[in-house]
Parts: structure tokens; C-alpha cells; sequence
């Protein structure tokens, strides 16, 4: 059974059961908990604590915005940066032959973290898709690069609510035992208004993992105004009571609540 409330290390990678799970919203609701003041200033965090580095950025042409540009918005942080961006909406690889661009290895993004690790209290790294989508020509994964920082480092795996989340949960979870690296935690990346049995069922069994389970996010949540964004984020990713590193005031919003 879980054992309750989470405490996040400062160096958090943002995997996904599958693309399109929430890991955006995810990290962006992270990056807006760690960055907010306590109500009673207690535990303040000094102005750009928090940092967001997603190592290859697919599917976005030219000046669009992308994935970080979304963080960025969300959560109010202004130190998000990417390792390459890609047009095509497909792994990294096949991505950057299509275009002739050289992705960037393995250690040039232990070192772009290693970096930012050193100016920032937090950093958040969100991986492309699932855990094991290649990152690099040599087949390196967001795995890959998260057990470069032994002993400093956690992955959040964010899955769906729906039919099929248990067994892609299971199999993330088990990819990560298999490697012996630490999980900081479990999110539902999108939480429906009005969930069925199945999600309701599935939350349940989530929720008993042996992994800190930090929170169900609500369906519509990038749709939200920042403010009500950041207002919710902490309340959110409360399920077990105060996860992060940091002490704060958890606080409600008006925004839609998820179950508890």
C-alpha cells in the first residue's frame, strides 16, 4: 500500500505511460507547486528556483509554441528550455532523418541538466512520449538519462485515468525497477468531470501501488487562466498531503476538484 505524502528531489524526469498522457500539464503543474510562496512565507523559494528542459521537442514547427512554451505559461516559469526541436509528430529519431537534423547525444543533455541543476533549486525534465522512446542515434532513453544522476534524481510517471492504464502503469513502473531507478511519484495526467466505474476502479488500484501517489489532475486544466492554474497545481498533487521538498500552505481553487 502506499505509505503517504511524497518528498520530491530536487531533479525530477517526467515520463509518460504513453504519449499524450498529461506529461505536459504534468510538469507545468509541478514546476507551478515548487515555485509558489508558503501563505505564511515560510519556506519562500527564491525567484527562478525552478527550471524545465525538455531534451527533444517533436511535432512543433518553426517559432510555434511547444511543449515548454506551455510550462512556461502555465506554471509562470520563464527558465524552460529545449535540446532540439523536430516538425515531424514522431519519435526523435525517424524525426530528425526526415529533416537531416543531428540530435543531440547523451551527454550533451546530462550536461544542459547537470547545468542547470547548479543555478536552480529544481529542475524538471520531460521526456518525449513513453519512458523508452529513443532520445538519440544510439538508442538512448529518457532511462538512459535519468540513471546518469544516481542517487539525485526521481521519475514522476504520469498515465492515463482509462481502460489500459493498469497494465502500461505496470509495465513503466516495472521498466523503472528493472533499472533501479527511484519513482517520486504517480499522477493521472487528466481526471474526467464525471469518471465511470472503470476510471473510478482503476483509480482505486493506483492509488495502492507501492509508489508515492501524488495526485489526479483535472480534465481542462491547460484551459484554466494561469492564475487558476497555479492556484491548483499544490491542491492537485495533494492526494497524500504535502509531497514536495519544500513546506507550504496547500491551497484549493475554484478551479474542478479531484477526487480524495
Amino acid at each position: 500500500m502506499n505509505s503517504g505524502a511524497a518528498v520530491l528531489p530536487p531533479l525530477l524526469f517526467v515520463a509518460g505511460t504513453d504519449t499524450g498522457v498529461g506529461k505536459t500539464v504534468t510538469t507545468a503543474a509541478l514546476a507551478a507547486a515548487l515555485s509558489l510562496p508558503a501563505e505564511d512565507g515560510a519556506g519562500t523559494p527564491p525567484v527562478g528556483a525552478v527550471a524545465a528542459y525538455k531534451p527533444t521537442q517533436t511535432g512543433v514547427l518553426g517559432g510555434d509554441p511547444g511543449d515548454m512554451d506551455e510550462v512556461r505559461r502555465l506554471a509562470g516559469v520563464a527558465a524552460v528550455f529545449e535540446g532540439i526541436r523536430l516538425r515531424a509528430p514522431m519519435a526523435p529519431p525517424p524525426a530528425a532523418a526526415l529533416e537531416g537534423a543531428v540530435l543531440p547525444d547523451l551527454a550533451e543533455h546530462i550536461g544542459r541538466i547537470t547545468g542547470l541543476s547548479r543555478q536552480y533549486d529544481h529542475v524538471l525534465v520531460e521526456g518525449a512520449g513513453g519512458l523508452l522512446v529513443e532520445l538519440d542515434a544510439a538508442g538512448h532513453t529518457l532511462a538512459d538519462l535519468a540513471a546518469a544522476f544516481p542517487g539525485r534524481a526521481g521519475t514522476v510517471v504520469v498515465c492515463r485515468s482509462g481502460l489500459g492504464t493498469l497494465n502500461h502503469t505496470q509495465l513503466t513502473l516495472e521498466a523503472l525497477a528493472r533499472r533501479e531507478l527511484p519513482v517520486a511519484g504517480l499522477v493521472i495526467g487528466s481526471w474526467p468531470r464525471d469518471p465511470d466505474a472503470v476510471e473510478l476502479s482503476n483509480l482505486e488500484h493506483l492509488r495502492a501501488l507501492p509508489v508515492p501517489f501524488l495526485g489526479v489532475l483535472p480534465a481542462g486544466a491547460p484551459a484554466l487562466t494561469p492564475e487558476e492554474f497555479r492556484a491548483g497545481a499544490r491542491d492537485w498533487l495533494a492526494a497524500q498531503g504535502p509531497s514536495l521538498s519544500r513546506p507550504f500552505a496547500w491551497r484549493g481553487s475554484g478551479a474542478v476538484r479531484p477526487p480524495r
